[in-house]
């Protein structure tokens, strides 16, 4: 080894000599996520990683050091995982995490730390309703509301007259519980069963078989990833010929591999990239739908594409467009510009991503319409667009 000193080493020891510690280097941004890259919830929090890896290394004119960290779909692990991101590594932003109960327990790490957060999780109640550590979370992924209206409407139309429920016993069946019991009315539609589960449960055999005895005309399963497919792989092994609707948490390969032939024939609410070729000219997301797809699958494979993967894209390219804002205000690593970037983000507007069209509020954290959602089905082993 040179026994030759850098001039940087000379300074540092000039530092030292004078009793001040030299700073060490950071990067100019710093995005923390925390991701399900393991656990029940993998299937989802898979495609979010592939697309972090895909992130530029700059904006702006400012690097970006990512910190990724996998909270194994546990909510303590989620917690813990955020106090590092905030606490240790501080970072401008987190990103994450994949399921509702995950994100809901990161809330009060990052408004006690005054970090903003980009959830990839669904449920309307990580961002309302609207308050001081709400305040600081915003969410990609459409809300239960938005997607049971496209749900009930196509089940109306159908001629579904009574419906069988079952979803995840945490905030993401509940949320979607609640989101159908205010729409059944409307649509004059009768719940006939009411049922829960577990995301680890191997066998659901009690709950299906008490839907079974209702008869109803369709089945709704509020449950996201592989774990979604148990309920229904039970429906079909026991006879059921109705109707099977999902939710758009169920929009990953993994989920149609494990489903098989049992899956065939589900409708199911999602975001406008999943089916991204098949959309309509006049779908105002198709172009940044196609062009996203068009750049996973030339990474990870034809028909990769998911709902995840699309939302976790969706995050970046919020980011880019709040960020040059936030850098006007505060310097990246300082609580002004973790503020300028809360700010930013919620008066983004018109902003275009692969799920549709964000406009946010100070009352809405999400900003997405209509024009986020469309109706699909499952044939032949693939997303099919049905409208």
């Amino acid at each position: 080894m040179s026994s030759r000193l850098t001039a940087l080493q000379v300074a540092a020891c000039l530092l030292w000599a004078a009793g001040v510690a030299p700073v060490a280097a950071v990067a100019q941004i710093k995005i923390g996520m925390t991701l399900s890259t393991t656990g029940p919830a993998a299937s989802i929090g898979a495609p979010s990683k592939n697309v972090a890896l895909m992130w530029p290394k700059e904006i702006a004119g400012q690097k970006i050091e990512y910190v990724i960290l996998d909270d194994a779909s546990n909510p303590t692990g989620a917690v813990v995982n955020t106090r590092k991101l905030t606490s240790e590594d501080q970072v401008d932003v987190v990103v994450g995490s994949n399921t509702t109960p995950n994100a809901m327990a990161m809330i009060d790490v990052v408004a006690e730390s005054h970090t903003p957060m980009i959830a990839l999780a669904a449920s309307a109640s990580i961002v309302a309703p609207m308050d001081a550590k709400r305040a600081w979370v915003f969410k990609m992924p459409q809300n239960d509301s938005l997607m049971a209206t496209a749900v009930t409407q196509h089940m109306e139309n159908n001629g579904v007259k009574t419906l069988g429920f079952i979803g995840f016993s945490d905030g993401y069946g509940e949320s979607w519980f609640n989101e159908i019991n205010k729409l059944l009315e409307i649509r004059h539609i009768k719940l006939v069963a009411n049922e829960r589960f577990g995301r680890a449960d191997t066998s659901v055999t009690g709950q299906i078989v008490k839907i079974l005895a209702a008869a109803p005309d369709a089945v709704l399963i509020a449950g996201a990833g592989t774990p979604a497919a148990t309920p229904e792989i039970a429906l079909v092994e026991r006879g059921y010929k109705g109707k099977i609707y999902q939710t758009h948490g169920i929009a990953t390969y993994e989920f149609l591999k494990v489903g098989g032939k049992d899956v065939e024939g589900t409708y199911f609410p999602t975001g406008p990239a999943v089916v991204a070729v098949q959309l309509p000219d006049t779908q105002p997301a198709k172009k940044a739908a196609v062009e996203f797809a068009k750049r996973y699958e030339s990474q990870y494979g034809p028909n990769s594409v998911t709902q995840f993967a699309a939302d976790a894209w969706g995050a970046w390219l919020l980011l880019a467009d709040a960020i040059p804002r936030a850098l006007k205000v505060g310097k990246p690593g300082t609580p002004e510009f973790r503020k300028a970037l809360r700010d930013a983000l919620e008066t983004t507007e018109g902003l275009t991503v692969p799920q549709g069209v964000i406009n946010m509020s100070a009352s809405d954290h999400v900003g997405l319409d209509q024009r986020a959602r469309v109706m699909a089905r499952i044939e032949n082993g693939r997303w099919k667009y049905d409208y």
